[in-house]
């Protein structure tokens, strides 16, 4: 008695691994289909194996669309059948996608977070005025604060001042200012005391009797 046996490097590539080799196989077999009535009929059987294989997918919006698609992607876009959906095509898929910008945030002084830069931008939009600078000078407090969360020392108004001018790209000057930031110290016993609440009603046991 002989068996035919198969071993997988010598199997073709599996297109979606995660559906596995049985039914890449109904796949094809659909693929070979003559009769486009059996093509359309054997497609929503294996789009309903595809569907419990994939349970996840149920809480994927449009997960059916999903399904069809995967279905002509596994057949090389090569399945004739009626879709409820719009056939991808091969070229669709292979496009490349759109380039992504760089996020604008403070990456050189990373240590004041990507809202800083949020927060500078829209200062800028602000028009000139009492409400501006005091918003200019609440970015310029919160950034000394990350600045002493990073450093956990001290830091100069000047240097605060300094950055800022340069994150606003040379729109917000307050470097020739008089006004002072927060105290160091201040900010410094803030965090300190962040978290800390005094615990209340509970009873010294140490001494309790037996």
């Amino acid at each position: 008695m002989t068996f035919d046996l198969e071993y997988n490097s010598k199997r073709s590539k599996l297109i979606i691994p995660e559906y596995g080799r049985h039914i890449q196989k109904l796949v094809n077999h659909c693929i070979a289909l003559e009769d486009k009535e059996e093509r359309n009929t054997m497609a929503k059987a294996i789009i309903d194996v595809m569907g419990n294989l994939q349970p996840h997918l149920r809480d994927v919006p449009d997960f059916k669309h999903k399904l069809w698609d995967q279905l002509h992607i596994m057949a090389d876009f090569q399945l004739d059948v009626d879709s409820p959906y719009e056939t991808p095509s091969k070229e669709e898929l292979q496009e490349s996608p759109e380039r992504l910008p760089y996020p604008k945030s403070a990456s050189k002084y990373r240590f004041y977070g990507t809202n800083i830069q949020t927060m500078i931008d829209v200062a800028l939009t602000w028009e000139e005025g009492d409400m501006k600078e005091a918003l200019v000078f609440t970015i310029a407090n919160h950034m000394k604060k990350c600045y002493l969360n990073w450093n956990k020392d001290t830091v100069e108004d000047s240097v605060i001042f300094d950055h800022l001018y340069e994150l606003s790209d040379g729109k917000i000057d307050i470097r020739n200012t008089e006004e002072d930031l927060t105290d160091s110290k201040s900010l410094l016993r803030k965090r300190g005391g962040q978290g800390q609440h005094k615990s209340k009603g509970k009873t010294n046991t140490k001494y309790r009797k037996k």
